[in-house]
């Protein structure tokens, strides 16, 4: 690491230089004139698996972001894999599977995982037959059902909170008393606000702060950028973590996960993170575009 908590060797000019104006403006402009700089971007096309944000990184709410299309179009004709994994765990994947087929983005099972699906996993191997109180979506709710997760009313083993966009104070209320009456505390995701068309409204780890602040708990996070993603992103698709490249917009989830993990991190600007956001953080992607579209010529 470098003083800057900066990640990569000597010969990615890139990572020394990230987080100054030069490094911002280069990549930024796509106007690439350091071949030591031009040489760290060709190993992109070593890469086999892509995993690729969603809210702020290929869409915003139900628009598309320009360039996402193509993106995923150079990928296939390139023969490589990717798989489009979310912290947003008020969905189910396939709900997401029909959401970017009406944006134009045709995938399959395969293509797409969640924070819901990493926490599900996670509580069949450390908590077997262990009963759950989740402060979460309806969808959610028959997700855990369905893959086999015993949810209660009252006097649960465990409170899970995810991101509820039908968060009740009743809900709430409930998981206090629940946890401090010594129930384990699970969230399936950190984010503290999600991105919409319209500005951004509370997450998962938003909810967590009103319960952290009530009960003096601190919940086990899971999803990004823990290490239970990757490990579970190896399991489902077989590629080693040297062979990936995570893509997102948010230095704390998406580039911690590569960061933490020893994992290819682009950052893209078109959701929370700003370029002065990265002069302050210790952590450090490997590389920042503006969007998915000025990856493109490098595949």
């Amino acid at each position: 690491m470098n003083n800057n908590g900066g990640k990569l060797n000597n010969s990615g000019g890139k990572a020394n230089n990230i987080g100054n104006k030069n490094f911002g403006d280069s990549s930024l402009d796509n106007n690439f004139n350091n071949s030591n700089l031009n040489s760290s971007l060709d190993k992109l096309k070593e890469k086999k698996l892509f995993i690729l944000d969603m809210d702020g990184t290929f869409y915003l709410g139900n628009r598309i972001l320009d360039g996402s299309l193509d993106f995923i179009e150079k990928l296939r004709k390139t023969g490589r894999d990717f798989l489009f994994f979310t912290n947003n765990a008020s969905k189910t994947s396939e709900f997401y599977i029909k959401k970017l087929a009406a944006m134009g983005c045709e995938i399959t099972a395969k293509n797409i995982a969640t924070a819901g699906d990493v926490t599900i996993e996670f509580l069949h191997e450390n908590y077997p037959g262990k009963s759950v109180y989740l402060v979460g979506t309806p969808l959610l709710e028959e997700e855990f059902e369905r893959k086999g997760i015993k949810l209660i009313q009252d006097n649960p083993d465990i409170v899970v909170v995810s991101f509820d966009l039908t968060l009740t104070y009743e809900k709430l209320s409930k998981a206090c008393t629940f946890i401090r009456n010594g129930s384990e505390f699970i969230a399936t995701h950190m984010d503290i606000n999600c991105p919409t068309e319209d500005g951004f409204i509370p997450d998962c780890g938003s909810i967590c702060a009103a319960i952290i602040t009530s009960t003096g708990v601190k919940p086990r996070y899971l999803g990004k950028p823990f290490k239970e993603t990757i490990e579970m992103i190896e399991r489902i698709t077989g590629y080693k973590k040297e062979e990936m490249v995570i893509i997102g917009d948010r230095l704390y989830t998406d580039i911690a996960t590569g960061f933490n993990n020893g994992v290819t991190s682009i950052l893209v600007l078109t959701g929370e993170t700003k370029m002065e956001d990265l002069e302050g953080s210790n952590i450090k992607p490997d590389y920042v575009f503006q969007s998915l579209k000025n990856i493109i010529e490098w595949l």
